[in-house]
């Protein structure tokens, strides 16, 4: 991907969460936190799965998957946040910035499709209990993995394809912590009309697709758990899918929300506040949700450290 276009701007100046400053030092430690936390959570779900042989099922797989999507993008994205904070001018390069922004997409499309396959991954578990081995096989996992970050590194590559193309010759201050989409074409001086309709179409294929894939596997495991008489199948059923729709509600709906609002004129700062969702929260969320409410993680923590402790 060439990195040269007609811009005269060599670096951006990133705003950050705010530019209150009696709010600057309480949200660097509130988010300082948020970062460790997210850090340690990933790891740990990490180490666990890779250290216990029997989380080594394709279930666990995605959620390992997940879980490196999730501590990536927080590196990607948090430490020059937290730079917003205590610098007075919160300075990146024009590649650095599209750097950033690639990785950002990609990450974020990525997440995308492998919360997908984890719905049909649910599906085969519970609609097709006898065929699970045979159609979750580990070379079908390993195609759904390679898929969707082949997925993701397509959409991210148009994405930043369009972006390195525009000219930047005006103002270089990015009113965000993070090289976005939407606040980078506010501060081209070429038209941007063919970025926003790609982007839209990119956006909306992912969701699309996504979405259909998601609502029909869910809609066949609600009508096979409807003809499920006993109570303990019901209880195992959503046991089982509960977490993966904790996290994809938080997920899509964040990051929905925010490209509704930030595609919208005048809500930029709604738009800022409104990512923190899927940039900080739910990568923080999402092992604790896999964790806290998973059986077989709880034993593999009590079996790891008491291995460490012996």
């Amino acid at each position: 991907m060439a990195m040269e276009n007609d811009s005269s701007v060599t670096e951006f100046i990133l705003v950050g969460f705010t530019d209150q400053p009696q709010f600057q030092l309480p949200f660097f430690f509130l988010f300082l936190l948020n970062y460790m936390v997210t850090v340690v959570g990933n790891l740990s779900l990490i180490n666990l799965i890779c250290l216990n042989p029997h989380l080594h099922t394709p279930m666990y797989s995605f959620i390992f998957n997940l879980s490196s999507i999730d501590l990536f993008h927080s590196l990607v994205i948090t430490p020059k946040m937290l730079m917003s904070f205590v610098l007075e001018k919160n300075i990146i390069s024009f590649e650095g910035c599209m750097t950033q922004l690639f990785f950002f997409c990609f990450f974020v499309h990525s997440e995308c499709y492998v919360l997908t396959a984890m719905a049909y991954d649910r599906f085969v578990a519970i609609c097709k209990p006898l065929l699970y081995t045979a159609n979750m096989c580990p070379q079908i996992c390993s195609l759904l993995m390679f898929g969707s970050y082949v997925m993701g590194f397509a959409g991210a590559m148009l994405h930043t394809g369009d972006m390195v193309r525009l000219s930047f010759c005006g103002s270089n201050i990015i009113n965000h912590y993070m090289c976005d989409i939407f606040p980078l074409l506010q501060l081209s001086c070429s038209s941007t009309y063919a970025n926003e309709l790609v982007d839209s179409i990119i956006v909306s294929t992912v969701v699309i697709i996504s979405s259909f894939i998601i609502f029909i596997s869910y809609a066949l495991i609600l009508s096979s758990i409807l003809q499920t008489s006993s109570a303990q199948g019901l209880s195992k059923a959503f046991s089982t899918c509960s977490s993966h729709i904790i996290t994809i509600a938080l997920f899509y709906g964040s990051g929905l929300f925010t490209h509704l609002k930030t595609s919208s004129s005048g809500s930029e700062d709604q738009g800022k506040f409104l990512s923190v969702f899927y940039t900080n929260v739910v990568p923080m969320l999402n092992p604790l949700i896999y964790s806290l409410r998973n059986k077989n993680v709880k034993l593999a923590l009590e079996k790891t450290l008491k291995r460490i402790a012996n």
